[in-house]
């Protein structure tokens, strides 16, 4: 079975988190900002993950949140490295562009799955 959109994207996006605390880590020698980077960025997929298998619609509701979280999270991290002018321009609008991206799906699947308080 092939993999959803979201689950897609955020693997995708995961992986270039990945490369870019490489590149903060070794390159710009930035340690702290990218250590939290690189966890709530690859959480982002790792929640959908988790997801799939839920064992109900309120759990399934549940890890989708906390992967919209981390997204947000990781887009504040994005922010702070390119105002701190670890980030080129480029490489800040590109990474920008796919968080943008997974937020809005996040938000969307989060929205349409809403449970309601009993």
């Amino acid at each position: 079975m092939s993999e959803n959109v979201v689950q897609f994207k955020s693997k995708r996006f995961a992986i270039r988190i990945v490369r870019l605390y490489v590149f903060l880590k070794k390159e710009k020698r930035e340690f702290t900002m990218s250590q939290q980077l690189l966890r709530c960025g690859t959480s982002i997929g790792a929640n959908i993950a988790e997801a799939e298998f839920a064992v109900s619609k309120k759990d399934f509701h549940s890890k989708m949140h906390i992967a919209l979280k981390e997204c947000a999270e990781t887009k504040y991290w994005l922010e702070i490295l390119f105002e701190t002018e670890y980030l080129t321009e480029r490489q800040f609008k590109s990474l920008m562009s796919d968080c943008n991206e997974l937020l809005r799906l996040l938000i969307a699947i989060t929205k349409n799955t809403k449970i309601c308080d009993e």
